[in-house]
């Protein structure tokens, strides 16, 4: 084990896959030469050359377009898209060709790519820099979206997505690249330097898709979340002394949905926590879902924690992230409900 940042452990993903498999390969917006715009393929390109590790024309529709040819080729693409914010482009591509891909051939043909992008916000990025567009995704059969929240899962949940035999939207939240983020911007960085969260294999390993992961075990109330409200929520289960089971999810589709009814039927009290806008957002498909197979356990209404239904404000970040004191409020509350 090392310690990594989440950034050395995409690479290390990457790198473990190209020099594995020669059909994986490696494209995108600045990814070749300059390493990409948060350095998560630096190096890559001088390793593999330039047939493997290669830059992209500024065009997401033409990026993800030519990865599902490559893929139903036969090739691994992973490509990068450079902002969650400039997926949209693409989503026609993702959505109309590589998640319907096996259905409309009746199983003669899969699209096996994986596209990477980061998403959220925390880095003053406002309205084109930090979106969280996870939803949008788990509404459509046929693909599969993973969220990691630490390095260790990020490297092994992406070689998990490489050699999946269906596309796989990777969304890495941007915050977390350095270190894990509480929620709290007026105090000193983290890093993963040292953290337990930071410790990862050097060589290869893979983990489930699909499996969610208990971050906190507790009695009084289950906080289901992903990325990096794992450790708001946790800052925010710190301040309080509320006893919460902490869920992260890690991969949103397939939903661990049996890890989360067992946390909700032991606690009988709920929160879901995401960083993207309240209304549709991935929480209320959540909130349904746990209503659903839980109601005669729950002793209150499922509380949601997101962001506020507008464009991501620039000056007005901190206002708009649902940091620890909102997700304390939040829960206190819940644990008053009856």
């Amino acid at each position: 084990m090392v310690q990594m940042t989440m950034i050395d452990a995409i690479r290390s993903a990457m790198d473990i896959m190209l020099d594995r498999d020669d059909d994986v390969v490696v494209f995108g917006e600045d990814v070749g030469y300059f390493g990409g715009v948060f350095r998560c393929t630096a190096g890559l390109q001088k390793k593999y050359g330039s047939s493997r590790v290669f830059d992209s024309p500024i065009n997401e529709s033409g990026i993800v377009g030519a990865g599902i040819g490559m893929a139903v080729y036969g090739l691994r693409p992973c490509v990068e898209v450079q902002f969650a914010d400039y997926i949209y482009p693409a989503y026609d591509q993702i959505v109309s060709e590589a998640a319907r891909m096996r259905y409309r051939s009746a199983g003669d043909f899969t699209a096996p790519i994986t596209i990477r992008s980061p998403c959220g916000g925390g880095i003053f990025g406002g309205q084109t820099h930090s979106q969280s567009p996870e939803a949008l995704f788990t509404h459509v059969a046929g693909l599969k979206t993973i969220v990691p929240s630490t390095p260790y899962d990020a490297k092994g949940l992406l070689i998990s997505a490489i050699e999946d035999d269906d596309p796989v939207v990777f969304l890495e939240p941007k915050r977390l690249y350095n270190g894990p983020f509480d929620g709290y911007h007026d105090r000193p960085a983290q890093n993963w330097t040292n953290h337990p969260l930071g410790e990862v294999p050097e060589g290869y390993y893979n983990l489930p898709i699909g499996k969610a992961a208990v971050r906190r075990s507790g009695n009084d109330v289950s906080i289901i979340t992903y990325g990096t409200m794992c450790f708001v929520a946790e800052a925010a289960v710190r301040e309080t002394g509320i006893d919460a089971e902490i869920i992260d999810l890690r991969t949103l589709l397939p939903l661990d949905i049996e890890t989360i009814e067992a946390s909700v039927k032991k606690t009988g009290r709920c929160m879901v926590i995401h960083e993207a806008t309240l209304t549709s957002g991935f929480g209320a498909e959540l909130a349904a879902q746990i209503q659903e197979r839980c109601f005669y356990h729950l002793e209150a209404p499922i509380e949601r924690v997101a962001g506020w239904d507008t464009p991501y404000p620039h000056a007005q970040e901190w206002d708009y992230f649902p940091g620890p004191a909102r997700v304390a409020r939040a829960l206190r509350t819940l644990m008053e409900a009856v």
